[in-house]
């Protein structure tokens, strides 16, 4: 087991890593299904996210509800330091995510969303300096559209099984998701794959060709 805290974690993992190493790790362990669907992407091309799921199960709706917005400001109060809100797909095309949300999160020390589904409120959550992973920006709002019927649940986006606590990791490439079971020994060999690519990007840089590249250090 790694002795690293989970906040020396996500740094080494924003600093360090990228999702194609990392995901490569996971290919190479028989988890071949761990990215989020393409269509999730950061706000900007420059964010990177790294932190523990908190997942939340929402539903379409179709009108005013009893509850507006269900168990939403429950799962907002309840993340914890370190974490990233992750919200399920809806049909409805709406904004799951904007300003107060980003605000609340913000508050309780969260890292991060990642929504299946469209952000708004774009220039306030920039200037805030959240990651955000969405589809785009899109402004119609959820309130009469969506329901968080749960939250800290095991979840699916894109057939991608999410359990609370396991690794999120987003950059321009797409968003992985880390088992909690694997992450130790990923994540040591995602380090050392990442340290032979720039090994490799040094050689070719003076002249090496990829096909002896790749035979000597066993990757492209």
């Amino acid at each position: 087991m790694s002795a690293r805290t989970d906040a020396e974690l996500f740094e080494l993992m924003k600093t360090v890593l990228y999702t194609p190493v990392v995901g490569d790790i996971l290919d190479s362990i028989g988890r071949t299904h761990q990215f989020l669907p393409p269509a999730v992407r950061p706000m900007l091309p420059h964010m990177k996210l790294a932190g523990r799921a908190m997942p939340a199960l929402v539903s379409d709706v179709y009108g005013p509800q009893q509850k507006p917005f269900g168990l939403l400001t429950e799962a907002l109060d309840q993340l914890e330091p370190g974490e990233v809100y992750v919200s399920t797909r809806i049909v409805q095309p709406v904004a799951m995510w904007g300003e107060i949300l980003t605000a609340s999160a913000q508050r309780r020390g969260a890292v991060g969303a990642v929504v299946d589904g469209y952000h708004r409120d774009t220039p306030q959550v920039l200037a805030r300096d959240f990651p955000v992973f969405s589809w785009g920006g899109y402004a119609q709002d959820s309130s009469v559209r969506t329901v968080v019927r749960d939250f800290r649940v095991p979840v699916e986006l894109g057939g991608v099984r999410i359990a609370p606590g396991d690794l999120i990791f987003g950059d321009v490439d797409g968003v992985l998701v880390i088992p909690r079971s694997v992450e130790d020994e990923v994540i040591e060999a995602a380090v050392e794959k990442a340290s032979t690519e720039n090994l490799v990007g040094t050689a070719i840089d003076a002249g090496m060709s990829a096909t002896d590249a790749f035979a000597r250090f066993g990757v492209l």
